[in-house]
């Protein structure tokens, strides 16, 4: 059986990105969206969220490109000269692994996301992270712990098929493991790795008549136009192209023509 959920990250990034959600839920596929409680326009982001009954919500947890929840002084380890994160995911891992004390830091700040996607009042959906910082064993560890407190009942993993990750493969496999051991449901695979920022309607249409069998998320970066404050290296993603492919009638009709059915991670937990 083909399952697919169709999700939507860096949901409060800004407001185009806010409103691509709205309408690639009412109008589209979109199912899903990973909410960033302490972006920008997260305000504008719940508002919606609250209004869109049939969208799903999950927290995108963010450790890289972005600002803390917490006082950049808690966090020493995490931040740099400005209060923000780093940008370069290489050095931000290394980090993670070798600073002495930065795992409390890392738990302090997971748990105060999480906490302020409580304080929404929204259900929590699933959990994922920016960059898919969750990839690092520590944080991953983190999520899963802090989050089954919060009432976290599924993750993503961003596992490729078709060898799309294979380098990565031990690890991603490990994840599922450790995550199904805590009882938290996850998916099979994952599209939006490769892709990000250029899932239009023809590369998904692609996928749809490939998919595998199993749980299948497709991962979309959508907006109604460019914004300020988008991170380093998404200067060529095509943020309207993939709200056109979320709201595109033949993406539709391919999902239905394909015997694709599709849910949340929510549902797969219940």
């Amino acid at each position: 059986m083909k399952r697919l959920i169709v999700n939507a990250d860096d949901f409060g990034m800004a407001p185009e990105v806010n409103e691509a959600v709205e309408r690639a839920n009412r109008h589209g596929v979109l199912r899903s969206a990973s909410l960033m409680v302490g972006a920008p326009a997260a305000a504008d982001a719940i508002e919606r969220a609250r209004r869109l009954t049939a969208l799903a919500v999950g927290l995108h947890v963010v450790l890289v490109n972005g600002r803390p929840v917490l006082p950049a002084e808690r966090l020493p380890d995490l931040v740099d000269e400005r209060g923000e994160f780093l940008s370069d995911l290489v050095q931000a891992g290394v980090r993670f692994f070798f600073r002495p004390g930065v795992r409390a830091q890392l738990a302090a700040e997971i748990r105060a996301q999480f906490e302020r996607f409580k304080q929404t009042g929204l259900t929590l959906d699933h959990a994922d992270a920016q960059s898919h910082m969750h990839v690092h064993p520590t944080v991953f560890c983190l999520i899963l712990e802090i989050g089954r407190e919060y009432g976290l009942r599924a993750v993503r993993i961003p596992r490729e098929p078709f060898g799309g990750t294979r380098t990565i493969e031990p690890w991603l496999a490990l994840m599922r493991a450790r995550a199904r051991r805590a009882g938290i449901a996850c998916n099979d695979y994952a599209f939006g790795v490769n892709d990000a920022g250029a899932l239009t309607e023809a590369r998904v249409l692609q996928i749809l008549e490939r998919l595998p069998d199993g749980v299948t998320e497709i991962f979309f970066h959508p907006a109604t136009a460019a914004f300020s404050g988008a991170d380093r290296g998404t200067e060529r993603y095509e943020f309207a192209g993939e709200l056109a492919a979320l709201t595109s009638p033949r993406v539709r009709d391919a999902i239905a023509k394909n015997g694709i059915a599709s849910t949340t991670y929510g549902e797969l937990a219940d």
